[in-house]
């Protein structure tokens, strides 16, 4: 099979033999509507859900053979299209956005014979994006007989390159862009006779910065029962279109095709785009693992974008702190663009998702949507975090080991080897509250990053609360840690309250482990362990 990486040009794939999902479905029924947003995260198949509406609209019959369009659509009429690709052009230049909006109006006018709308001053083409646009549709009606059709992809790339940059020149260019964009947006109001469809997409909605207020509200399928497998790869298509894909992955893995088929769900499953929760497969992970026959992060390590890691290192709050909890749908999908509330950025770049809905008070439980992006995620956290000097992935496979052979001595020198080398600019020095939060953080971040085993943090039990309980295969791990204490009273405090208790009946070895944590050095100070 091949395997269509970085490929978004629906025409490309049809005629190169490529695999491809069949959404033709969903794309006709999305076709009948008017005016649409569609948000979703980075490398899910945006780009090339708008190549493919290009063709349709255009209709290009040739290249739906075979596919499900053919047994809905009958007339196959050609409506004159123009697209914009907002990942083109250097947009976070002065008139960067402008010059592109320009050039793409220019070709159609081009195409279509049109003269363009000159400035009375100078008799030259008129610089005004919005009034160019505007005459453009009307003319581009009048000459075909047809309404128009307008594709915007990644229409807030301008705006997500310069977010929170901390530089003043992008904080101004990020007005230009969105006052240029709401002006350039007006046009669909004005020419809404002249339109027959039009497509948004992008990461989020900036909806509470006045972005879409110069035309009609398009309509958000975002979060949509109608269209929540649009984009994506659901576990029916997964296990017949890549059925050949799993056969050659088990065997190269030496396991059982249903084995590879949960170590697929659990790594990459996981997304819900609506209240029907429906599962969805990170698509850009899944291509590449059956072409390159390896599971690896593969849509988490393509890279974060630069505003989520800008975010996130200016938000007072943490990623972690918004998992696990029930939220009501304005709260994470309607967005204002500053540091204080990320949590829609969180959702709408897919490190968050739905994960249950709470029907009787209309609300939604976030959480990551798998181990790809869990795992990445919180490697990123305790990068930025802890700013070690040691390779966090590396750390990780010896502590690993180390559990594995129940070595806790090796465990010991581990986690107090990468602590020592946390710079200690990161330790807070106000008071006793901050440094307990840095305690918690950084202890919960480091015992996250082991989840290859089932890990407890802060886990109720019958007579308290235990810091943290670890359950490899051979054995189970009861962590206490005390800031600023002894190890004795650490251990101590295990057996007082009968953390181990509950595990009276599993025959597994369990191993209590007593620390103390120094504020003043930022490492574990005692270990010990029985």
């Amino acid at each position: 099979m091949k395997y269509p990486i970085g490929i978004q040009s629906f025409e490309k794939i049809r005629k190169g033999g490529y695999v491809y999902v069949d959404k033709t479905d969903l794309v006709y029924k999305l076709a009948q509507g008017s005016v649409y947003f569609l948000a979703r995260p980075r490398r899910f198949g945006k780009s090339l859900l708008v190549s493919t509406l290009k063709a349709y609209f255009e209709g290009r019959k040739d290249l739906f053979e075979g596919l499900k369009m053919m047994e809905l659509e009958t007339e196959w009429k050609k409506y004159p299209v123009i697209s914009f690709d907002f990942n083109l052009g250097q947009k976070t230049k002065m008139n960067g956005l402008r010059d592109y909006l320009l050039y793409e109006i220019e070709r159609k006018e081009q195409e279509y014979g049109i003269q363009p709308v000159l400035n009375p001053e100078n008799g030259v083409p008129s610089l005004d994006a919005a009034l160019r646009f505007t005459h453009l549709v009307s003319e581009m009606h009048e000459k075909s007989g047809e309404k128009v059709v307008v594709l915007i992809d990644e229409y807030d790339k301008p705006l997500l390159d310069l977010l929170e940059t901390g530089n003043p020149d992008d904080e101004k260019q990020l007005n230009e862009n969105r006052e240029l964009l709401k002006g350039f947006f007006s046009v669909f109001k004005a020419t809404d006779d002249h339109l027959r469809f039009v497509l948004l997409t992008g990461i989020t909605k900036f909806s509470q910065v006045s972005m879409f207020s110069g035309f009609n509200q398009p309509d958000d399928i975002s979060i949509d029962n109608r269209f929540d497998t649009l984009l994506g790869i659901t576990e029916e298509e997964l296990h017949t279109v890549f059925a050949e894909g799993i056969t050659e992955l088990a065997v190269m893995l030496g396991e059982s095709e249903e084995e590879t088929k949960q170590q697929l769900k659990q790594r990459y499953d996981g997304y819900h785009f609506s209240k029907r929760m429906k599962d969805v497969y990170n698509p850009f992970s899944i291509l590449n693992t059956f072409a390159k026959l390896d599971m690896k992060d593969y849509w988490f390590t393509s890279g974060t974008p630069s505003y989520m890691v800008r975010l996130l290192s200016k938000s007072q709050e943490e990623v972690m702190n918004y998992t696990g909890r029930y939220y009501p749908e304005q709260t994470f999908v309607d967005y204002k663009a500053d540091t204080e509330m990320p949590l829609p950025m969180f959702f709408q770049s897919g490190y968050l998702t739905i994960k249950d809905v709470d029907r009787r008070f209309n609300t939604y439980l976030l959480d990551f949507p798998n181990h790809e992006v869990k795992q990445g995620m919180i490697t990123l956290l305790a990068n930025k975090y802890l700013q070690p000097k040691e390779d966090t992935p590396s750390w990780v496979n010896q502590v690993v080991c180390a559990l594995e052979s129940a070595d806790l001595e090796l465990v010991r020198k581990l986690f107090t080897s990468f602590l020592a080398e946390t710079p200690y600019s990161m330790r807070p020095k106000k008071d006793q509250k901050d440094r307990e939060l840095y305690f918690h953080y950084t202890f919960y971040l480091l015992m996250r990053l082991i989840s290859c085993y089932t890990v407890y943090t802060e886990k109720q039990l019958s007579e308290g609360r235990a810091d943290c309980i670890i359950e490899t295969p051979k054995y189970i791990y009861i962590f206490e840690f005390k800031l600023d204490g002894t190890a004795a009273e650490a251990l101590q405090q295990i057996k007082d309250r009968g953390y181990a208790k509950a595990y009276e009946a599993d025959s597994r070895p369990k191993y209590l482990v007593g620390a103390s944590f120094s504020s003043k050095t930022g490492t574990i100070e005692e270990w010990q362990n029985e």
